[in-house]
């Protein structure tokens, strides 16, 4: 139906354009109650609306850098857990070598076969300490992102804690003189030491990433605050506008109404 195929009053006219207004901003207000944003689209406030999807944006891949350095702690947490089961069974073999110096000769060689097998348990503890592929007892390294740019990192470099890396050797057949035996309980010594600097460094490490990951987690929390900032809609603002509009809606009927009825009463004259 074109335009102009039905004229209405004047008064009439006002009032259907007053309603037509007062559903639009109904059908607004409903879609910001339903999603909770004042800000729904581009349309809305183009200003606003792409600021806030670019935080939302970095707040997504710094979220995503946060879970790699959750990950990278529990490497660490790997190495070091390695670095403690090794350092028990070194206090072990320390043990075994502590008995043979008072020990006669056949049972020198029976600890000297315990000692080495305790160093093979070394070496296959040292390759099981791995999480994700990632072993730092066995000279593994990683690099842990901080930020969305990769501009901000941190590389932890692994050592290796074989026995043969630690320069533990096999006791079987040399453990026949006291003199054998000092010298593998002083190899053992320096292998300690050379455990509890690693230790050290990979603490210091994981005490970095630990940081680093709270740090991320304020940020991405004030990156979404920022966003819902600019987009959110005050429930009950709307709330108090919608009970307003409906108050409107219906006395825009009334109006439609009574201006529909001054047209009306013309017929009275016939």
């Amino acid at each position: 139906m074109a335009i102009n195929d039905i004229t209405l009053a004047g008064s009439m006219r006002g009032n259907l354009v007053s309603l037509q207004a007062v559903a639009m901003l109904q059908s607004r207000t409903t879609q910001r109650l339903s999603t909770g944003k004042k800000v729904n689209s581009a349309v809305d406030d183009p200003s606003a609306f792409f600021a806030a999807q670019n935080h939302m944006a970095r707040a997504n891949d710094l979220a995503a850098r946060k879970d790699q350095m959750g990950e990278a702690i529990q490497t660490v947490k790997a190495g070091l857990q390695g670095i403690d089961g090794i350092s028990a069974l070194i206090q072990q073999a320390k043990g075994l070598a502590a008995s043979a110096r008072s020990a006669t000769v056949t049972d020198r060689a029976a600890l000297a076969t315990q000692f080495d097998a305790l160093r093979t348990q070394i070496t296959q503890m040292a390759g099981d300490a791995s999480y994700k592929g990632t072993n730092f007892l066995a000279s593994g390294s990683l690099v842990v992102d901080f930020n969305e740019a990769a501009s901000a990192s941190l590389t932890i470099s692994g050592f290796d804690a074989s026995a043969t890396g630690l320069a533990i050797n096999a006791a079987a057949g040399s453990w026949a003189t006291n003199a054998n035996i000092d010298a593998a309980v002083s190899d053992m010594d320096t292998a300690l030491t050379t455990l509890r600097a690693s230790a050290k460094t990979l603490a210091s490490n994981n005490g970095v990433i630990t940081a680093r990951q709270s740090f991320t987690q304020d940020i991405i929390s004030t990156l979404t605050a920022g966003a819902d900032q600019l987009t959110s809609a005050d429930v009950n603002e709307e709330g108090a506008n919608m009970l307003a509009l409906q108050t409107r809606q219906q006395l825009g009927v009334v109006a439609l109404q009574l201006s529909s009825q001054a047209q009306q009463s013309i017929m009275r004259l016939f």
